[in-house]
């Protein structure tokens, strides 16, 4: 938080109406944003915000820190919507579950979804809304500050605050929100497919439209392994950090203003100003900043929603490691293995040809594939044929960008990341397998390692964890910086 601003809550502090009013224009866009999305413009996002302002005013005097005054006031804001929460839970019983098949909205529709249907937004973006309604509660939460970080108006060390976690737990925390995201998308998609697979209406059967996790996991267990499903969600998938962004902020109702200053905390003058002014927030003006660069760039397609970012203009994405280098990180063939390489290197290389790829932090395990996902597993020398080939990968330019690498198993089948997950797949002929299958080398955790970063998840990487290879960005911690690096073995490692 800036100078001024800490100045403004010394002063509120002490009694500076203006100062108070001051601070409550200017936080009140942040504030309505995170509440507006983790409620998904419910018809109670006023007075959530209400009920938070009356407690901000009401602890300001309390707060010890007042270059804290962003992440305190985030707090808060977590906790009224948990509150909200609560109350919803404890009437759901007394409420009968509107059907939501009906795709019209009415009088009562959700702010979001009328907006959605109104500027006829792409069926990605809808779609991405849609699935932050299966999204257990304090992933809403989570997503809505993740939203707010991708806007540039908080910072990881903010939400860490707020939460009162470390940073590294909230990096896993989010992504483990944004695995969910990902598996609740290819459900919506599965479910609006048309016409929709017979085995999946079988399991759905009885559904009462209740987006609740339960179901999540029912529906999530046939679509994993049901081909027809599977085929309706793989049209290319735009990741969902550059969705988000090319969701327009939510804009203050001018009755809030109204309500604020009926309850004194907002005069007449500080209401019209906050309410007319386009970029008085930092969420405004970051978002306002980021479409102007956007725009202004040749190869984005607004219409669409697949904002492909280069050059110069910065990636919405995941928060990247420390050293980040640019660089050509493909390599010709050489016997001679791959050539030493500093973690501060300004680039790493995979040579081209037949690779292995060996799990830095323990050095047995080499990168395999068990069916179609990629894991990790025991091999050596003395492995059987079978089990030495499908640890050994033809290594070819990238094939969305010839500067970075893509890897074929001996199957003719390729490494790729989908649902944030490596797995083997064939060509499709389409831009998203292109994207997938194309990972860009950077200096791993130890000298003559490597890191491997998705071409278009830019600050996501290959790391093994739970008996697989996921895509995950990091938290900073050493532990996962060796998780996410590995040693390019030539073919000769594993001959007999």
């Amino acid at each position: 938080m800036d100078a001024d601003h800490a100045e403004l809550v010394v002063a509120a502090q002490a009694g500076d109406d203006r100062a108070r009013e001051e601070l409550i224009a200017a936080y009140l866009p942040l504030l309505y944003n995170i509440v507006g999305r983790a409620l998904g413009g419910h018809a109670d996002v006023d007075d959530v915000v209400q009920e938070t302002l009356l407690r901000v005013v009401r602890d300001l005097p309390a707060l010890r820190a007042p270059e804290s005054f962003r992440s305190w006031l985030v707090s808060i804001t977590l906790r009224q919507i948990n509150t909200h929460w609560h109350r919803q839970r404890a009437s759901a019983d007394r409420t009968t579950v509107i059907d939501e098949a009906c795709q019209l909205p009415d009088a009562g529709a959700e702010s979001e979804d009328v907006t959605i249907l109104r500027l006829h937004v792409s069926d990605e973006r809808r779609r991405v809304v849609e699935a932050r309604r299966w999204l257990d509660p304090d992933h809403q939460a989570l997503l809505s500050l993740w939203w707010q970080e991708c806007a540039g108006s908080l910072s990881r060390d903010e939400i860490a605050a707020a939460t009162g976690l470390t940073v590294a737990h909230v990096g896993v925390r989010v992504q483990r929100m944004r695995e969910q995201l990902e598996l609740s998308r290819t459900i919506d998609a599965a479910l609006q497919a048309d016409p929709r697979c017979p085995q999946l209406d079988e399991t759905v059967a009885g559904w009462d439209g209740r987006r609740a996790s339960v179901w999540r996991k029912r529906i999530a267990r046939h679509t994993r392994d049901c081909p027809v499903c599977m085929a309706a969600t793989t049209a290319e998938r735009v990741p969902a950090e550059r969705l988000l962004l090319s969701l327009a902020p939510l804009t203050v109702p001018a009755g809030l203003f109204a309500a604020l200053a009926a309850k004194g905390l907002l005069s007449g003058t500080a209401a019209s100003a906050v309410g007319t002014a386009t970029g008085g927030s930092a969420l405004h003006g970051s978002l306002i900043g980021k479409f102007s660069a956007l725009t202004a760039h040749p190869v984005v397609s607004l219409a669409t929603g697949a904002v492909l970012v280069a050059g110069t203009v910065t990636y919405a994405a995941w928060p990247e490691p420390e050293h980040r280098a640019p660089g050509v990180v493909a390599a010709p063939p050489t016997s001679a293995g791959p050539a030493p390489v500093s973690p501060s290197a300004v680039a790493a290389t995979v040579p081209l040809g037949a690779q292995s790829l060996v799990a830095v932090d323990d050095p047995n395990l080499y990168l395999t594939y068990a069916g179609d996902f990629a894991t990790l597993g025991p091999v050596s020398a003395s492995s059987n044929a079978q089990t030495r080939q499908r640890a050994t990968f033809t290594v070819v330019e990238g094939v969305a960008d010839p500067r970075c690498v893509t890897f074929r198993a001996a199957d003719g089948r390729y490494l790729r990341h989908r649902d944030l997950r490596l797995r083997l797949s064939t060509d499709d002929g389409s831009e998203l397998f292109r994207e997938d299958a194309t990972f860009c080398p950077r200096p791993g955790a130890v000298a003559d390692s490597v890191t491997l970063r998705a071409h278009n998840y830019p600050g996501s990487v290959l790391r093994h964890r739970d008996g697989g290879i996921w895509l995950d960005g990091s938290d900073g911690t050493r532990a996962f910086a060796g998780q996410a690096s590995f040693f390019v073995r030539g073919a000769k490692t594993l001959q007999q």
